[in-house]
């Protein structure tokens, strides 16, 4: 019985530590375009880099709570995204879903399986979702590479009543045959237009 629960708290601190080396990523200042700062960040394990973009929203929590991490609320979503499907919803704490992407020709689609774990602050009232694959639950296709390495972490945080600080930073192997410099060049464009499709719904000024 000590050997397994030895065997348990082994497993937890490794995964403890994989997360805050993760979260303390250096992080290396890119562009800043529509008020949306850039970052990269090298991975010591992949030649695929991780990104981050981060910006402050002039407009209340609830508006951007009620996108982020709200799965009847997925139109703002990136658009190369055909398919979605909720697999299980627990509002304000757990998502888990499946989507299928649209890559351009000569490439092939990718699909990606993710649970998305949600958690709330009470002193700060800061938001944070945190999502990694999940495993096992759809079965690949054979016209559809499957995603298997991959994080993503939203920090939605007030900063007053009508400003709010939000964060995005991720990192995502598309596998295949997709080449890493390629990979590299665009990954900056991710949060750029995830950002920026917030920023013209909460902030209609900011769209025209």
């Amino acid at each position: 019985m000590k050997g397994k629960i030895f065997f348990i708290l082994l497993i937890v601190v490794a995964q403890l530590l994989s997360c805050r080396e993760i979260f303390a990523q250096k992080w290396e200042f890119v562009k800043e375009k529509d008020g949306i700062k850039i970052y990269t960040s090298k991975d010591k394990n992949s030649p695929l880099k991780s990104f981050k973009g981060e910006t402050i929203l002039n407009t209340q929590m609830e508006k951007v709570t009620n996108m982020v991490g709200n799965v009847k609320n997925v139109e703002w979503w990136d658009k190369s995204v055909r398919e979605i499907k909720v697999l299980s919803y627990e509002e304000g704490k757990n998502i888990k879903y499946y989507l299928v992407y649209d890559v351009p020709w000569p490439f092939t689609d990718r699909d990606l399986c993710v649970e998305s774990k949600i958690t709330d602050d009470p002193v700060t009232g800061q938001r944070t979702i945190y999502s990694v694959p999940l495993p096992d639950v759809v079965p690949e296709k054979p016209d559809v590479i499957r995603i298997k390495n991959y994080w993503q972490r939203w920090i939605i945080q007030p900063l007053d009543k009508n400003r709010i600080h939000v964060i995005l930073e991720g990192h995502v192997d598309p596998a295949g045959s997709v080449p890493a410099w390629l990979y590299n060049m665009v990954i900056t464009d991710t949060p750029l237009k995830v950002i920026r499709g917030i920023k013209s719904r909460v902030e209609p000024a900011a769209a025209k």
